[in-house]
């Protein structure tokens, strides 16, 4: 089975790809979830089955023996039956406001439809053939804005018309392709092509039967003190739904990759799409507890326990960094430690059940006093195979070269590294099923120990520290020491550890760069030549980007050219003049009105709606002038380009498309900012690549990129 719906009260509808095509199955399903009195002191839930005896919701109600944590025994619970996967959470709602506040404890509640029904019925989500897919996309101005559908993109073919006659031609092309997975531009062209259809719901055809249904509404949320947008979710019978607006794992990986968390997670494939990092951990860590007989809390509510002043103050540190060498290095050596923060779960036993447990008065956490319990714990037994599987992935591609089998082994561990990346922050968010904050802090505490573990051992064997963020370090040689060989001290650091540290790679020279009001080094951003690239045959895969603008997703296309054409510039002169004299010609470009304005689109997340706003920024004009043309919510992204930055309002900016002109000076500053990043780290600002472009002197034959290497050879 790869997906399943429910088409009516008690049904399920399994659909199961075959060698030749797909099958469905029907069977009776009923939807369970628990409940119990919060202590003993509650006593029974008479009262409450005497209220849910005849609901409408409920189909039957029992008594089953099952455990409410893991360090509690077996005791009697409510399982509760409903006739709809929907109706679980409204009759929860219900059950919660029964009796006194936080009389009754709700368990396996909030649950996806899909993944409650495999959880439930033991069935394997993993499809027994790869699906097949299919693209299907519509205009922004279709499918965020008003506009009627009079275009639409299936596979590589563009159809339009009436919008009657577009989505007749649509439903025909499905059908002839018949895919598995309908891979969206967005999924609201699910309910666009079925209103702008001739035809009634019962009889306009996307899926593998009539109809669609619409299983989550649009969300503004935030996170991590960020805005962010859940687009509606639909589903449609017997194919899976991929919005690509709403779909971090297949972004990120690949259809190998997503189908192996499926197999993991017993999330089907379109629950899966959709889903975040910490939501697919979530799922992993909840078939382990259903497997121990455990049940999962609908809400958090493990209290944490009392520390002091000074504890606090020790535990809330987070990860360690280093000052960053402002500057640029040669011969420089990178270092990581093999999934850090899994692998101190793994090696210490760190587990929200086994950390401060009760039973051990011992400072097993460095620094915070805290103990640990001897008995296994859940958390590594979850994370074990995925660290193993990982790593045999990572062996399997150093021993292949077919380009079919390396794409499937990068998507797979592409996901499992997303899963390991998860695994320590999930343990300190607020409302994880199996989080708890004291394992975040004890995480971070042997962390810190560590990387500072293996900065003294590097300095004692000859290597000096340039740089290290949390499980990295970035070393070169001290002058006038003897240095013992790398491979001799890592192996040395990993014994110690009982982390393995991994030799990453060397670079022929790394720059550190400073932050923009201070000399002092800007902890994410640097940039280095990979050892023995060529830049001329590798491109960019020569060299490692971090923090510049570069890797920043509003950054135009234009100013990550430029910048890109800059570092090679001063890869081969590392000189400030060279570099000048290159954005002097590319500066030119601009002035001449020969970049495509394409080219310089800048992207912004939109926080709040234009109303909201106190200040008359480029992106509210942006936002006032997409107003006409799309219904954009906070969360969600504007794209613009900026025509006049000297104008009030909407006349400040143009939207893709629309763009018929550009403000030269506006991206002139933006290039000057990208140029200083390369510079910083030699000492130079934005007002020294200012002032070198306001110079009439000698243009560098290496600006042009041929020549001697010589910085001292110029021409007129």
């Amino acid at each position: 089975m790869y997906t399943v719906d429910f088409p009516d009260d008690g049904l399920a509808r399994e659909w199961h790809l075959t060698e030749t095509g797909v099958e469905s199955r029907t069977r009776a399903y009923h939807p369970r979830w628990y409940v119990t009195p919060a202590s003993d002191l509650d006593g029974s839930f008479a009262d409450l089955r005497g209220w849910l005896t005849g609901h409408p919701a409920v189909v039957d109600t029992s008594t089953e023996r099952w455990r409410t944590g893991y360090r509690e025994s077996e005791r009697e619970v409510l399982r509760i039956d409903t006739r709809t996967p929907d109706a679980v959470d409204r009759l929860a709602r219900q059950v919660a406001q029964q009796g006194r506040p936080g009389q009754y404890r709700c368990f396996d509640v909030d649950f996806d439809p899909q993944f409650r029904y495999c959880l439930e019925t033991g069935t394997d989500p993993t499809p027994d053939r790869a699906p097949t897919t299919l693209e299907l996309s519509a205009p922004r101005r279709v499918t965020t804005g008003d506009d009627p559908l009079d275009e639409t993109t299936v596979a590589d073919e563009t159809l339009t018309g009436t919008p009657a006659d577009v989505a007749r031609r649509v439903a025909s092309r499905v059908h002839e392709a018949d895919p598995d997975v309908l891979v969206c531009s967005s999924a609201e062209l699910l309910p666009t092509l079925f209103a702008a259809s001739d035809r009634p719901l019962s009889a306009y055809e996307l899926g593998r039967r009539p109809g669609y249904e619409q299983v989550a509404s649009a969300s503004t949320y935030e996170s991590y003190g960020q805005v962010g947008h859940s687009p509606a979710r639909y589903t449609l019978p017997g194919r899976a739904i991929v919005d690509r607006r709403n779909t971090f794992l297949l972004h990120e990986t690949n259809l190998a990759g997503c189908l192996d968390l499926v197999a993991r997670s017993g999330r089907p494939l379109q629950e899966l799409a959709w889903a975040s990092i910490g939501t697919v951990l979530t799922a992993i860590q909840i078939r382990e507890a259903h497997d121990r007989g455990v049940l999962t809390p609908w809400r958090s509510w493990r209290p944490e326990l009392f520390k002091s002043a000074r504890t606090l103050h020790d535990a809330d540190r987070g990860g360690f960094t280093f000052a960053p060498a402002v500057g640029v290095h040669e011969d420089v050596h990178e270092l990581d430690f093999a999934s850090l923060y899994p692998n101190i779960i793994r090696t210490r036993n760190i587990s929200p059940e086994t950390i401060r447990c009760g039973c051990h008065d011992r400072d097993d956490v460095p620094g915070l006093g805290y103990a640990i319990c001897d008995d296994p714990g859940v958390l590594p037994d979850v994370l074990a195979p995925i660290i193993d599987d990982r790593e045999a992935i990572k062996a399997d591609l150093r021993e292949t070269d077919d380009p079919e089998t390396r794409e499937r082994l990068e998507g797979r561990s592409a996901a499992l590294k997303w899963i390991l990346v998860s695994c320590f922050g999930y343990q300190g968010f607020a409302n994880a099923k199996y989080g708890r904050i004291e394992c975040h802090e004890a995480i971070n505490a042997y962390a810190r120990e560590l990387i500072l573990t293996a900065k003294d051992r590097f300095e004692a064997h000859g290597w000096r520290v340039l740089h290290g963020i949390v499980d990295s370090l970035w070393i070169t040689a001290m002058p006038d020491r003897e240095q013992t060989d790398l491979e001799t001290v890592a192996a040395e650091i990993s014994d110690r550890a009982d982390v393995r540290l991994d030799y990453e790679g060397r670079f022929d020279w790394c720059a550190f760069v400073p932050q923009r009001e201070s000399e002092a080094g800007a902890l994410t951003k640097y940039f280095g030549r990979r050892a023995d690239a060529d830049p001329e045959a590798a491109g960019l895969d020569a060299y490692k980007l971090r923090g510049i603008e570069a890797r920043q997703r509003s950054t135009p296309d234009w100013v990550v050219d430029v910048q890109t054409d800059l570092l090679r510039v001063f890869d081969r002169t590392r000189s400030p003049a060279a570099v000048c004299d290159r954005l002097r010609r590319r500066l030119g470009e601009l002035e001449r009105g020969d970049v495509p304005t394409d080219d310089l689109v800048i992207d912004q997340r939109v926080s709040k709606p234009p109303e909201a706003y106190t200040h008359r920024t480029r992106t509210v004009a942006a936002l006032e002038r997409a107003a006409a043309a799309w219904n954009l919510q906070p969360g969600q992204y504007v794209e613009y380009v900026v025509v006049n930055d000297e104008a009030r309002g909407q006349a400040r900016v143009a939207l893709p498309g629309a763009a018929d002109r550009y403000d030269a000076a506006f991206y002139t500053e933006l290039a000057v900012r990208a140029t200083s990043s390369i510079l910083a780290p030699l000492g130079w600002g934005r007002d020294d690549v200012r002032a070198a472009l306001a110079e009439t002197t000698q243009v560098s034959v290496e600006s042009y990129g041929c020549g001697s290497s010589d910085p001292s050879a110029s021409t007129r």
